[in-house]
């Protein structure tokens, strides 16, 4: 397709979730209560894990990084979307869509996805090699793997994001999503995406396969050694430690692989939003109350700061 034929895209158009106004101001309202949840429970968190100095184990130290990505993958969608509810010309222009796009591929999936490795190899090394926690899990190794998961998880998104520049964008300048996501870009694209599409299918599966492939294996010596403890009570505490985190990363692997890894994804327009809502919104809401309320450590030192204020 020519220029003479095709103006190129300037800005985009986010449809969001309804047209219709008797819906806008209950949806506004939901989101809004959604969002202030979130960055209440990670940043408390996040502050209650950082002032309280029992707390400052590896353990804790991924799960306030955690909290940390969930709090900013948060507000790098809500805000504009929050503000599209009672927007007139919903624009969002491509440097603002491409930064969106980074910063959620970054915070929300790839080093998400590299962080939850590392808690799982975490508490395999805890229930598999108590004795050699402290060694294997120093804050030296502690430190390194988190700027490992930063480093990668950084660099990854970048990829796809250099790759958006080969696209042209022309025609319908409109994006039925509510954030901007890179599958309705495709969409959207007077280039064919196919080279896009193949880096995210070749990218995306690899980060996946070997952050999966992490927790699975750490999973299954962790079973084997729990199958393995003769006393009930060691064996019950062992589970109560690892089950929040198999639990938040059951529901993250799973939306997140039906999301980009299933066959043809840029066409199946439909069941995008349901999903994105899901990883962007929900578990980042999920995940401090997932973590927290079945961790007695945590709820020990909230009530002890209750009792004290």
């Amino acid at each position: 397709m020519t220029e003479d034929n095709c103006s190129l895209t300037t800005e985009f158009i986010l449809t969001g979730f309804t047209d219709h106004p008797e819906l806008k101001t209950l949806l506004f309202l939901v989101f809004l209560t959604i969002y202030l949840i979130t960055m209440v429970g990670n940043l408390g968190l996040v502050a209650l894990i950082f002032t309280e100095h029992r707390l400052h184990t590896p353990m804790y130290i991924f799960l306030g990084n955690l909290a940390l990505m969930d709090s900013c993958c948060s507000s790098a969608i809500t805000p504009k979307m929050l503000q599209n509810f009672f927007s007139k010309d919903r624009l969002i222009f491509p440097y603002e869509c491409m930064a969106q796009f980074y910063f959620l591929l970054c915070l929300a999936e790839s080093a998400d996805s590299f962080l939850l490795a590392g808690m799982a190899y975490d508490r395999y090394v805890a229930i598999c090699n108590p004795l050699q926690y402290h060694t294997m899990m120093s804050k030296k190794h502690c430190i390194q793997i988190i700027t490992g998961v930063y480093v990668a998880g950084y660099l990854h998104p970048t990829i796809h994001v250099g790759l958006l520049f080969r696209l042209t964008f022309c025609g319908s300048h409109q994006i039925n999503h509510f954030f901007c996501d890179v599958l309705p870009l495709y969409r959207l694209s007077c280039v064919d995406p196919y080279i896009n599409e193949l880096m995210i299918f070749i990218f995306g599966g690899l980060v996946q396969i070997f952050t999966v492939l992490i927790v699975i294996i750490s999973y299954l010596f962790i079973l084997l050694t729990i199958f393995k403890m003769k006393s009930n009570k060691g064996r019950g505490k062992a589970l109560s430690t690892c089950a929040s985190h198999f639990l938040s990363v059951s529901i993250f692997y799973g939306s997140l692989l039906f999301m980009y890894i299933r066959p043809n994804p840029v066409k199946e327009d439909d069941k995008d939003i349901p999903i994105a809502v899901f990883y962007t919104l929900v578990i980042p809401l999920l995940n401090p109350f997932i973590y927290s309320l079945r961790n007695k450590e945590v709820i020990n030192v909230m009530k002890k700061i209750m009792k004290m204020s």
